[in-house]
């Protein structure tokens, strides 16, 4: 698979779903008292600068890549917010391998209960897939730490501190960034109808209370809850989800190129809502509290030429103009603002440009991000 396309943070069908680990909520339980937010002394391993990254006592292959990977992202980082994010790598569960199961006619996948739910007659066709720690925290998209530049962007426009925090990713892609936001105090919600994820996060462990990063200040308990499905369509989804959040994300989801394409696409790269713009952009609207924002942050690669097959992914703008978003009551603060130069700072610190597939090879040419930022006002 290319880089960008596990740079998506979504698949392909229409986007957007808890018992409880003792030792987690143990852990979160004593994490109540106050402590010293982690910032880095300059010169200190894991600060800028530095070449190394202190590592759980027994770092697995995978997380020691996504430690590592935070090393290399901390310089770039604005905010202590992102900061901390990034130091949360450290304390990350270690997750053993998983079987679900795959249909290799539709590409659904069942985790062992949804499998069990089915007739004999499509049990048969099932095939076992074994999910391994790096699926788990990397899914079929790539690092969820590229995220800390959409937290950077938050914190730049007020979101210092995300401990009691609502936040909404909308088409999450792996629970990696959740996790992290939620071990500092963030209550996190991801929308998605990647029936992928839904049979990878399964087990009672990955939902629920999660147990702090170490040298965090925490005032309140973090959580996961994730939602699979049509969000607003459905109407289980949309009393899950909730309402009341202080951030909507959505990263590398909510495109033109995916949601209005400027021409006809191969159905499984179409991103189908299931409702109107204005049903869609309602439904944001009524998510967030007074005062909270929806951050679109999109990669995308160079647009195809006059001669090339147009490509949905190079087209990163916001699916919905100006006009549309103040229709529905909200504030445009940012609308398909370039970050273009943090994206390719991003790219180079996690080896895009050596993947082996050699589509990011000229990060300058063939990385671009755009940014949109819309509020309702308080």
């Amino acid at each position: 698979m290319d880089v960008i396309s596990r740079l998506r943070a979504v698949p392909c069908a229409a986007p957007p779903a808890r018992a409880l680990w003792l030792l987690a909520m143990l852990a979160t339980l004593a994490a109540c008292t106050t402590l010293p937010i982690f910032t880095p002394s300059p010169g200190t391993p894991g600060t800028p600068g530095s070449q190394q990254w202190p590592a759980p006592a027994a770092a697995t292959p995978a997380l020691q890549r996504l430690i590592d990977e935070a090393a290399a992202l901390q310089p770039l980082a604005e905010s202590t917010l992102a900061r901390n994010f990034l130091a949360a790598t450290r304390a990350l569960p270690v997750i053993r391998p998983r079987i679900v199961f795959m249909n290799e006619s539709t590409r659904e996948y069942y985790s062992a209960e949804g499998k069990n739910a089915l007739p004999q007659a499509v049990r048969a066709k099932l095939v076992d897939v074994s999910l391994d720690e790096e699926r788990y925290y990397y899914t079929k998209y790539g690092s969820p730490l590229a995220y800390f530049r959409v937290l950077d962007i938050a914190a730049a426009d007020g979101l210092n501190d995300v401990a009691g925090a609502k936040i909404l990713d909308f088409g999450y892609g792996s629970v990696g960034h959740l996790r992290l936001l939620a071990s500092l105090g963030a209550h996190t919600t991801g929308i998605d109808a990647d029936s992928y994820l839904e049979a990878l996060y399964s087990a009672p462990f990955d939902q629920g209370p999660v147990p702090p990063a170490s040298g965090t200040r925490r005032g309140h308990p973090g959580t996961i809850t994730l939602a699979h499905g049509l969000w607003p369509k459905d109407a289980r989804i949309v009393a899950q989800v909730g309402q009341g959040y202080d951030l909507i994300l959505s990263k590398n989801t909510l495109k033109k190129g995916y949601i209005h394409p400027e021409k006809k696409i191969d159905k499984r790269q179409q991103i189908v809502l299931g409702v109107s713009d204005d049903t869609f952009l309602k439904a944001l609207f009524e998510a967030l509290k007074p005062g909270g924002k929806l951050i679109i942050y999109n990669l995308a690669p160079k647009e195809a030429g006059p001669k090339e097959k147009y490509n949905p992914q190079a087209d990163a703008r916001s699916p919905w103009t100006r006009e549309q978003y103040e229709k529905n009551g909200f504030v445009v603060t940012a609308y398909n603002n370039p970050d273009h130069a943090m994206a390719r700072n991003i790219g180079r610190a996690l080896r895009w440009d050596r993947e082996a597939s050699g589509n990011l090879n000229d990060l300058e040419t063939n990385l671009f991000a755009l940014v949109t930022i819309v509020m309702r006002p308080a």
